[in-house]
């Protein structure tokens, strides 16, 4: 009979095998963005997502397993339609607002996963795996609270395509590459 215990594996082997993916994507995905506020949003989270990938490392360890990743379909799948954004939406002016668009998608996936392990941590009576969940719980929160405000603030006017309201130096720096793009 499988009990909360296997359920809680089963997931944290499913986050752990998302988490690793999300990293090496998050990369990928920032080199796309023109907005330079988006950019360090995406390159800092994958530096959190690499320190998630040892905490969850230690959530194992907590419950006297070795970390083992189970192919996450979900992040595949989110990791897949958000290269098919990029494409679709390179050179455009909606290019931020669509991988703020994609990376939420995926922000939100992992607040529904890690928000499940730590109910369960706190069930299974694991205070130690409890305290690590809820770090990488906030930080998921703290990122999706981030790209929400760059959407409004600035990628969602922008992807109208009537106006950027991205700064004068960003311009410039978009114009610049621009022309060496034409230029190669």
């Amino acid at each position: 009979m499988k009990t909360l215990k296997d359920l809680f594996l089963n997931q944290l082997a499913d986050i752990y095998d998302a988490e690793q993916r999300i990293d090496k994507a998050l990369t990928k995905l920032a080199k796309s963005a023109t907005c330079t506020e988006l950019k360090a949003a995406l390159d800092f989270h994958s530096q959190e997502s690499a320190s998630q990938v040892r905490k969850l490392v230690a959530v194992f360890q907590c419950f006297d397993t070795k970390p083992k990743a189970q192919r996450c379909e979900a992040a595949v799948g989110m990791l897949k339609e958000a290269a098919g954004i990029v494409t679709s939406f390179k050179r455009s002016p909606a290019i931020n607002a669509a991988l703020i668009a994609a990376a939420q998608k995926v922000e939100h996936y992992e607040i529904a996963s890690y928000g499940c392990l730590h109910e369960w941590a706190q069930l299974l009576n694991n205070q130690r795996a409890v305290d690590l969940l809820q770090e990488i719980l906030d930080q998921e929160k703290a990122v999706n609270n981030q790209l929400t405000q760059l959407a409004r603030n600035s990628s969602n006017v922008e992807a109208l395509g009537e106006s950027c309201v991205c700064g004068e130096e960003e311009m410039a720096e978009q114009t610049q590459h621009g022309q060496h793009r034409k230029a190669a």
